[in-house]
């Protein structure tokens, strides 16, 4: 059973126990070095969940085509979506364009785990004529 838990899940609990609970800002810098090109660059912990989010959702596509769960996994991503969607309308800490982002890598999982799903489905029927 906690194979179906979408992996994406990790995200918006850190998103949750970083801004809302322990009041630390997104935009909170973690470092920053100076380009070749002179620019300073500089990495936040918003950028650091949206990074972990996308290699997370690469696991969960990766997933999809595998798992012979096909429908929790789906279900418990669609719930996770809707749950991180409303967190981004309602809740003014998760107001933000990173929240916003993570919210959208969690309806990719959800479009992704179906067509992934719905191919491999089509790939294993055959149909003779």
């Amino acid at each position: 059973m906690l194979k179906a838990i979408p992996l994406l899940v990790i995200v918006i609990i850190a998103y949750n126990v970083v801004v809302i609970v322990s009041g630390i800002a997104i935009d909170a810098g973690l470092f920053s070095m100076r380009l070749p090109s002179g620019a300073d660059w500089m990495l936040t912990l918003g950028d650091v969940l949206i990074l972990i989010g996308l290699g997370l959702l690469f696991v969960e596509i990766v997933k999809a085509g595998r798992s012979r769960r096909a429908g929790v996994d789906h279900a418990l991503s669609m719930v996770l979506f809707v749950v991180a969607l409303l967190e981004f309308l309602l809740a003014p800490a998760c107001g933000t364009s990173v929240f916003l982002i993570i919210t959208a890598l969690t309806l990719v999982d959800v479009i992704a785990g179906f067509t992934v799903s719905l191919s491999t489905a089509q790939r294993d029927i055959s149909i003779t004529s």
